[in-house]
């Protein structure tokens, strides 16, 4: 019987410390997370960056910095990660190649956001629409026509094409 106490008391040890420090690496590593996420926002708003990309790029941030620290608490708890690293690749490709439109959309958003072509009130034409800029989102931007129409007209699209500001027209959102 004291054999058995002793070899669950050295388990509990060997064990119980992975544990431990497993535990210790998530805490730590999520508050980590979220003081790196917050100084790399308050930057971006500081470099005069668009809110929502700062948002955006904040989230990213935190949840891929939260990725490695689970990553790094399971190889702690003995858990062979390469093959957890290797299926989030395959996971990235995958949803890469799935979402190939949707991501030249954000990759055409972030550009129209950060080079400022033109602005919420402008009236363009752009994308095969024509009207007043009334919201520019991150995927797409929403053209509000002289007939009333709204236009939700993907950011790939505008930036693929030329696009007409016009000066002298009147400003209304």
């Amino acid at each position: 019987m004291i054999e058995i106490l002793n070899k669950v008391y050295e388990y509990i040890l060997l064990y119980g410390m992975n544990v431990l420090a497993a535990l210790l690496i998530v805490v730590i590593g999520k508050w980590v997370a979220g003081i790196l996420a917050r100084l790399l926002e308050k930057g971006l708003e500081k470099a005069k960056v668009n809110r929502t990309l700062a948002s955006f790029a904040k989230n990213i941030v935190y949840f891929g910095i939260l990725v490695f620290v689970v990553l790094a608490a399971l190889n702690k708890l003995g858990v062979e990660t390469t093959s957890f690293i290797a299926l989030i690749g395959a996971a990235g490709l995958a949803v890469g190649l799935a979402l190939q439109g949707s991501l030249a959309n954000f990759a055409a958003g972030v550009m129209v956001i950060i080079f400022e072509p033109f602005h919420v009130g402008d009236y363009v034409e752009a994308g095969g629409a024509a009207g007043i800029v009334h919201e520019i989102q991150i995927f797409n931007t929403i053209i509000m026509s002289d007939d009333n129409k709204k236009f939700i007209v993907p950011n790939a699209k505008i930036t693929g094409d030329k696009i007409a500001v016009y000066l002298d027209r009147p400003k209304k959102v």
